[in-house]
């Protein structure tokens, strides 16, 4: 700090004062706050926070960046390593840090401790070969690692420590020949990651089993490996693709086991039920013993064959069980599930070469329910779509019924005569209801009802005290038959009005 107000001191003015920037600038040193001047390195391009050296031919990274930075692009340049102190200050906002298109091929250990807000890292298309262990240390909340284009054939464990929020990684386009199980197996490794992409690599043998069980919520992608179309990997393609597994489906030509396509090693015919296979429950009670037999699978199964049983917890093949576990896989593939508890209620499906890929309407899985608490919810949840179809259609067909009986009642039930509220106590009608009629006696004749009908129109008007009648002008239809009425598609007229009165004339 004495050196850069020795220097800031130096520098005067034309006039011979001294520099009222400089002066302020050795105000902030005096102050005690550290020198982020925001100027941006030379050869590069900086816009607001993000600083792009790319394609600058650098050897080395500018020692001096601004703090500011939250994107920090230094691709194609001819970068060899990346050293601890790499540059003078952590960048504490960078969030997005650039690094493809190089020529790196070592990384030190805590050389990413100056950018802890990491969550995005390219460092593709370089010359990496191994992944030492601790070479990520201190990226805690990095979410996508960006390793493809490399030459890497080897991963140490303990590699990719500390990235416990890591959620996708690309690893395509490299050397490897093993399956990188140790990227699942590092106690405080990523074990968010939902996304590996293993593509264009050496594999030859991938592990069936584990990745049955790590591929239920993650998405690892396969293809253009020279894997070797055994038994095993067989039927986990027959099963990824009756799951519908994205990985498989979006680079299904790409993938070996091919219908048509010859292999080195061919899977013995196994005899295979034709029937459609549907979702079968099985219910036990807690610590009875319960054998679930493969489904499609024709007992006796023939010798050498491997079945892979997915649990709610685990995944079990028939070659590696043990016998006296509690869940066990027999010789001839049948599920064995002794003493069973509660927690073992769910769904089990069952892995085997088949042959042919499966419609996915059909079920290659089974439900298990332990205990008479959960048969409810199964069986609710089995009947609940065809119960609410029956709900539906009944509803409809009530709806229908109601409503022809209101229209036969508007067609063919005759409305009352007004009665005259002289000689009793009714007061009449008064035009305000048409009152229909219950009394057999008061129903007149066909030919009496079609003759001398008229339609009348009431106007508001006030009614009589007397007789509580309303004033109302008539019009003769007496050449309208109900008949013609009902039979013809077309009538002559309709007469709409707030109030309506039919009244047979004497």
């Amino acid at each position: 700090m004495h050196s850069i107000a020795l220097e800031l001191l130096g520098k005067t003015d034309v006039r011979g004062c001294c520099n009222p920037s400089a002066a302020g600038v050795l105000l902030l040193l005096c102050l005690g706050f550290p020198p982020s001047m925001a100027a941006c390195p030379p050869s590069c391009l900086c816009a607001s926070d993000i600083i792009s050296c790319s394609g600058c031919n650098l050897s080395v990274v500018p020692f001096d960046l601004p703090g500011y930075a939250t994107r920090l692009d230094l691709s194609h340049n001819r970068l060899t390593a990346l050293r601890v102190g790499w540059i003078s200050q952590p960048l504490q906002r960078l969030v997005t840090l650039i690094l493809g298109k190089n020529f790196i091929r070592s990384i030190d250990v805590n050389a990413f401790n100056v950018t802890p807000r990491l969550l995005h890292l390219d460092l593709s298309s370089n010359q990496l070969t191994v992944l030492n262990s601790s070479i990520f240390t201190g990226l805690k909340e990095l979410k996508e690692l960006l390793l493809f284009d490399n030459q890497i054939i080897q991963i140490d464990p303990g590699a990719f420590r500390d990235l416990r929020n890591l959620q996708r990684l690309y690893l395509s386009i490299n050397r490897l020949s093993i399956f990188p199980l140790v990227i699942y197996e590092e106690p405080e490794g990523p074990l968010n990651l939902t996304f590996l992409d293993l593509s264009y690599n050496r594999l030859t043998k991938v592990p069936v089993q584990s990745l049955l069980s790590l591929t239920r919520q993650r998405g690892i992608y396969l293809q253009e490996n020279p894997l070797v179309c055994d038994c095993a990997l067989l039927a986990l393609l027959e099963y990824w693709m009756w799951k519908q597994y994205p990985p498989l489906l979006d680079f299904r030509g790409d993938y070996p086991c091919k219908k048509g396509a010859e292999s080195g090693v061919h899977c013995k015919e196994h005899e295979m039920s034709d029937m459609p296979l549907e979702t079968q429950i099985y219910q036990v009670e807690p610590g009875q013993w319960l054998r679930v037999p493969c489904p499609g699978l024709t007992l006796p199964a023939q010798e050498g064959l491997v079945v892979f049983w997915v649990t709610p917890t685990t995944v079990l093949n028939s070659s590696n069980s043990d016998l006296s576990a509690r869940l066990a896989v027999l010789p001839n593939g049948t599920l064995e599930v002794r003493e069973p508890l509660t927690e073992d209620s769910g769904t089990y499906g069952c892995v085997i070469p088949r042959g042919h890929n499966y419609n996915p309407s059909h079920s290659l899985e089974v439900t298990v329910v332990v205990g008479n608490l959960s048969i409810t919810s199964t069986s609710g949840s089995a009947h609940r779509s065809s119960a609410e179809n029956f709900n539906t259609a009944f509803t409809t067909l009530a709806s229908c019924v109601v409503s022809i009986i209101l229209v036969l009642l508007y067609l063919y039930l005759t409305p009352c005569r007004c009665r005259d509220g002289r000689g009793g106590d009714s007061r009449g009608c008064g035009g305000r209801a048409i009152i229909l009629c219950s009394d057999p006696r008061e129903v007149e004749t066909t030919q009496q009802r079609s003759n001398g009908k008229k339609v009348v129109f009431l106007e508001p008007q006030n009614e009589d005290s007397d007789t509580g009648c309303t004033k109302i002008a008539a019009v003769n239809l007496g050449h309208v038959t109900s008949e013609g009425i009902l039979k013809n598609g077309s009538r002559t007229g309709w007469f709409t009005s707030r109030r309506t009165h039919f009244q047979n004339t004497p």
